[in-house]
């Protein structure tokens, strides 16, 4: 199927055609005509697959460029998100030719700022719950011609602290808006509380992604006390454009970043405990490649699509093969060649098994011997 049987304009389909987005993915087959009829729906696919897209592009054909109102809210729950899915509608805005005008509201930005930019009644606002929350309690951010809320990563913004700023800004809109909830893992709560916001929502799978055989697989066995020095010779010897890091304890990825920064290594830890102004500082740095390193956690990286990335190495193995497989995903996209690595103490090897079995994949170990990666037969 093609994005012209999905009926969209000619302008949109041109818009990706710059883009170089030439096919529709599954979860945006799928998503499309039910988003276009205005039905509420949850959307559930893998990072990367495509879901912004897949509710960008029919709101975008919803919405009226002559009514000068805010029409469409899009939440999610961290600023790197926030900005992501903005700088994406904006993009897709000024390719197509379109008037429709985008503003971004998160915390760390002068309120005084973003309440001047709403004057200028955006059709589209993509921003933090609380942020969004409260603009419209002060009355800055009208809601009157709201057609659509966006939930994305709902497992996250529904079942925590940010629920109750997400639920004020669906009962701030009436008449009763679509709304659409989209997420890359699938909780039980999730669709409980779901049940509770809006009984008639339509689930949309696109299914497992698929392992992409354009990403290598590697792993390194060494003690745990030597993974980041291990990690440093093997960002010299494969000297990555972009390298994600992943790790699961915040401490464990100051240390790392520390010590890599004292080897040389433009290296920046997107970890919790940075403040929202050096995160995005940090996203910025690795998008134009004044970074070649980032350390994060899953959580710090989730929903994250950054273009270009050409190594993933798991300083933490994940238990899951399907957290692995989401991992590694942020490599090898659009055809390039991706290299995931995975350093391994010799307990966690029977991970390694796991992964080849469960995901059908050959992981190849390997080991750093006078600065060059071997492997080991």
């Amino acid at each position: 199927m093609s994005f012209a049987d999905l009926r969209l304009p000619d302008a949109l389909m041109a818009a990706l055609a710059k883009q170089q987005i030439t096919d529709p993915t599954p979860i945006q087959i799928a998503a499309v005509p039910v988003l276009l009829a205005g039905e509420n729906a949850y959307l559930h696919a893998e990072t990367g697959t495509g879901k912004t897209l897949a509710y960008v592009l029919p709101l975008f054909c919803r919405i009226d460029p002559a009514v000068a109102a805010t029409q469409v809210i899009i939440v999610a729950p961290t600023h790197e998100l926030a900005i992501q899915i903005q700088r994406q509608c904006s993009e897709l805005a000024q390719n197509a030719g379109s008037p429709i005008r985008t503003v971004l509201l998160i915390g760390g930005t002068p309120l005084d700022r973003q309440i001047d930019k709403l004057k200028k009644k955006p059709h589209v606002v993509v921003g933090s719950p609380g942020r969004v929350a409260e603009l419209i309690e002060k009355g800055k951010l009208k809601t009157k011609f709201v057609r659509s809320i966006v939930i994305d990563e709902a497992d996250r913004l529904l079942s925590d602290e940010s629920f109750d700023a997400v639920s004020s800004i669906i009962r701030a809109t009436h008449p009763a808006p679509q709304l659409i909830f989209a997420s890359a893992t699938q909780e039980t709560q999730t669709r409980e509380v779901l049940a509770t916001l809006t009984p008639n929502v339509k689930v949309i799978e696109a299914g497992e992604a698929a392992v992409n055989q354009d990403i290598e697989h590697l792993y390194l066995v060494c003690e745990d006390r030597d993974k980041p020095d291990e990690l440093r010779k093997l960002l010299h010897a494969l000297n990555p454009e972009r390298a994600i890091v992943f790790v699961h304890r915040n401490d464990f990825a100051e240390k790392t970043a520390a010590k890599l920064a004292h080897h040389h290594i433009a290296v920046a830890d997107l970890s919790g405990s940075m403040y929202k102004e050096d995160r995005k500082r940090a996203m910025d740095a690795f998008r134009s490649g004044d970074l070649s390193v980032l350390i994060a956690s899953d959580i710090a990286a989730r929903g994250l699509d950054i273009k270009g990335v050409t190594h993933i190495f798991n300083l933490d193995a994940p238990t899951l093969s399907k957290a692995y497989l989401h991992r590694v995903g942020r490599t090898g996209r659009a055809g390039a060649k991706g290299v995931a690595i995975s350093l391994v103490n010799e307990v966690e090897e029977r991970l390694i098994r796991r992964y080849a079995a469960e995901l059908g994949i050959q992981l190849q170990r390997v080991r750093m011997r006078e600065g060059r990666v071997l492997p080991v037969n």
